[in-house]
């Protein structure tokens, strides 16, 4: 029985969709499908051997493959846009057969989840709930997981009111979001803001650093709450560092400096004093007990001293999450936590 190249592909396919394999199809060009679906169509009954003979020929060209490149230039533009220069990558993202036959969404679809998760925060709802409907499935989940909560909520209530949306007008909104987000931003800084004025707060004294988050917090709540979650100082101690990793800490810590930062703390606030007694409590009972005696003995300690020594905790910290060596627990996790228990 003399078969065509397309016969036995429509015969693969067959034998692989009778296996339970899934397949993605919806990935070649359309008038590929087509002839998929033409050869398939015509398919009758096939003998057994003929059967064995096509699946040993497809088994032998697949163990043959060394390498499995794009196989086509918009393939290619793909595979190499986020390795090429920015300027040029966005003229071949441009050349791709589907943003010139109209449809931008291929553009959109290929970015990375960082910048899917920026459209998420920044674009309207509606918008957002028809982006994250053209994503596939497990991208989505993904993108939908990284995007705050309440946000996150109000997308996915949107895309019950997608329903009747025409088609030009989704094809509108992939253009736009190709446009806006297809091309790599030349940045001035490497971090974002809140990032930047979270590290220089950490560093400022206690009263310059609450007289600006007070003024941020009268002007941009938003972003006021998003620097103080940046932000490490010894208050965050307790609630954000594990107490396996209090000893590494304080072991590049000088002694003098832990016990006048001990002392200092537990004649503060209650924010302060709760670091105090988790570091105490994060360490073994003779050291704890050693630490208390000398802390009591410090006596008073001067403003400018307490601010020093339990700022070069909190920089020892801030190192070693920085480096990896430790994590912090993310305020995130402690406010959903706290609303838990609040709703309970």
């Amino acid at each position: 029985m003399s078969l065509t190249r397309r016969r036995k592909a429509a015969m693969v396919v067959h034998m692989l969709l009778e296996d339970g394999n899934t397949l993605s199809l919806g990935q070649l060009p359309e008038s590929l499908q087509l002839l998929l679906t033409d050869e398939l169509g015509a398919l009758r009954r096939v003998d057994k051997a003929t059967v064995s003979a096509v699946a040993e020929e497809f088994t032998a060209e697949l163990e043959a493959v060394g390498l499995t490149a794009p196989g086509t230039r918009d393939g290619a533009i793909t595979a190499l846009a986020d390795h090429l220069s920015p300027v040029l990558a966005s003229k071949l993202r441009n050349q791709l057969d589907s943003v010139r036959n109209g449809d931008h969404w291929p553009v959109v679809i290929d970015l990375s989840i960082a910048r899917l998760v920026k459209i998420m925060q920044s674009e309207s709802i509606e918008i957002c709930a028809v982006a994250l409907s053209k994503l596939p499935i497990t991208k989505a989940a993904e993108v939908l997981t990284k995007t705050p909560g309440e946000r996150a909520r109000r997308i996915t209530y949107a895309m019950s009111q997608t329903e009747n949306i025409s088609p030009d007008a989704v094809r509108r909104i992939g253009a736009a979001l190709a446009a806006d987000y297809g091309h790599p931003t030349d940045l001035a800084f490497e971090k974002a803001p809140v990032q930047r004025l979270g590290a220089i707060l950490n560093s400022t004294v206690t009263d310059t650093r609450e007289d600006v988050l007070e003024g941020l917090q009268s002007t941009d709540p938003d972003f006021a709450n998003n620097v103080r979650k940046a932000i490490f100082t010894f208050k965050d101690i307790a609630p954000r560092v594990k107490p396996t990793d209090i000893p590494n800490a304080i072991r590049n810590v000088d002694g003098d400096t832990l016990i006048t930062a001990i002392a200092a703390a537990r004649a503060g606030d209650e924010a302060l004093a709760n670091s105090a007694e988790f570091i105490l409590a994060s360490l073994s009972q003779r050291m704890a007990t050693q630490l208390r005696e000398d802390a009591e003995e410090r006596g008073r300690v001067k403003k400018d001293d307490a601010e020093k020594a339990m700022a070069a905790i909190t920089t020892v910290i801030r190192e070693m999450a920085d480096g990896g060596i430790i994590t912090l627990i993310d305020p995130d996790a402690i406010d959903d936590a706290e609303g838990g228990e609040k709703r309970e």
